[in-house]
C-alpha cells in the first residue's frame, strides 16, 4: 500500500482534528500542528503522483492564503494559529478548492461565532462551571476558536480537492 492514502485517508483528518480541539481547550494551534500538516503535504505530493504544475497550483494556494491571513492577523481579525493553519491547509486543497474551503470556513465559522457569544449571554451551568476551558470560552474577553470552523471546513472539502479518484487507482 502506497503512504499517500495513509497520509490523506489518516494523517490529515487527525491533524485537523487535533487542531480543532487544541484550539478548542486552549485557544491556541501550535506551530507544530501547522508544521505537521505542511510537512504531511510535502510528504504527500510526490508519493500521490501530483504533477509538477499540479503542486505549483498547491503551492500558490497556500502561499496566497498565508499573505492574505497574515494581513489580517496583522490587523487583529484572526489569530496566528488560524492564520498558519489556514495556509497549511490550503495547500493541501490547492488554488481550485480554495474558494470552496473559504466560504465554507466562513460559514461555519460564522456559525460557531453566533453559537459562542449567544451561548456567552447566559450563565455558566454549574457542571461546566468546574471544565477550565468551558470558563475561559465563556469569558467575553476571549476570542473564537475559529480552528474549529477552519478544520471541519476542510474535512468537508478535501475529499473533493486531493485527488481520490487518482488514489483509488493506487
Amino acid at each position: 500500500m502506497s503512504a499517500a492514502p495513509l497520509l490523506l485517508g489518516v494523517a490529515f483528518p487527525f491533524l485537523m482534528a487535533y487542531a480543532a480541539a487544541s484550539d478548542l481547550l486552549t485557544m491556541r494551534i501550535s506551530n507544530r500542528v501547522t508544521g505537521f500538516v505542511v510537512a504531511g503535504f510535502v510528504l504527500y505530493a510526490p508519493v500521490s503522483g501530483m504533477a509538477l504544475e499540479e503542486l505549483a497550483w498547491h503551492v500558490a494556494a497556500g502561499a496566497l492564503t498565508l499573505v492574505v491571513t497574515f494581513v489580517m492577523f496583522a490587523r487583529g481579525w484572526v489569530g496566528g494559529g488560524d492564520a498558519k493553519l489556514a495556509a497549511g491547509t490550503a495547500l493541501w486543497l490547492g488554488i481550485g478548492h480554495l474558494a470552496d474551503y473559504l466560504v465554507v470556513a466562513s460559514i461555519l465559522g460564522g456559525a460557531l461565532t453566533l453559537a459562542i457569544l449567544y451561548a456567552r449571554t447566559f450563565p455558566m451551568p454549574a457542571v461546566t462551571a468546574r471544565l477550565p476551558f468551558a470558563v475561559h470560552l465563556h469569558d467575553t474577553k476571549t476570542g473564537i476558536p475559529y480552528g474549529i470552523a477552519l478544520a471541519a471546513a476542510a474535512l468537508i472539502v478535501m475529499p473533493g480537492a486531493a485527488g481520490w479518484e487518482r488514489l483509488a487507482l493506487m
